[in-house]
């Protein structure tokens, strides 16, 4: 099911949209505190966001590149300043698309659902996994969360991409050595606990302290 993140202070515009993407079964939420945009994007990690110029407190313009700091997450315009210079600022400052109000509400949901196509169907391809609001880049091993970049050792990194690509199921202590022996480092029990402990404090001192579960006997789990 893909998430909808909506940016959009109308209520009345905000609610029609809720009710289209419930006939196309989608999860969405609309936005609660204009002050936190790039916070609430960051903790419901949506598959779209559909993004208003005209906002309290900060425009669209900002929002938009406040959450390309940590995320590629496709951005979709909708606002009635629709001229020229408006659009190409959106398109500019990381929009993916531009769609002037008043819109007839199927335009729009053929629209998403056509980017939502364009970019999950090559999902695979991307060098990011994400969860829960933490992106891990796999082309420089670092995470984001919350706009700030967290620089990850390689051992560290091997543990949370194995992890990552197994949440909500427990990996082992046995498979996560595996994936350390590719760091050509020596690995023992030790090493695989002191790594992990030490990136458990890299994500506790970011607001993450139960990121990673510990199974007594299994492994660890990220649900």
């Amino acid at each position: 099911m893909y998430r909808l993140f909506i940016v959009e202070d109308d209520p009345g515009i905000a609610g029609a949209i809720c009710e289209q993407a419930a006939m196309w079964n989608m999860e969405f939420r609309v936005v609660k505190d204009f002050r936190q945009v790039a916070s609430e994007v960051a903790d419901f990690s949506p598959h779209i966001i559909l993004l208003d110029i005209k906002l309290p407190c900060f425009n669209g313009f900002h929002w938009c590149s406040e959450i390309r700091k940590f995320s590629r997450v496709p951005i979709i315009f909708i606002s009635s300043e629709s001229d020229n210079m408006n659009v190409i600022m959106a398109m500019n400052m990381g929009g993916d698309d531009f769609i002037a109000k008043p819109f007839d509400q199927s335009v729009l949901m053929a629209k998403i659902q056509a980017l939502l196509r364009r970019t999950y169907d090559f999902a695979a391809t991307l060098p990011v996994l994400e969860h829960r609001g933490v992106i891990l880049d796999m082309g420089d091993n670092t995470i984001v969360y919350s706009g700030k970049h967290i620089e990850l050792t390689k051992n560290e990194y091997r543990i949370l991409l194995t992890l990552m690509q197994n949440k909500n199921s427990v990996t082992s202590r046995e498979k996560l050595m595996e994936a350390l022996w590719q760091t050509d480092c020596f690995v023992d029990e030790n090493t695989l606990s002191v790594n992990v402990g030490r990136l458990r404090k890299k994500l506790e001192a970011e607001g993450l302290a139960d990121f990673i579960t510990t199974k007594f006997g299994e492994g660890y789990i990220i649900k």
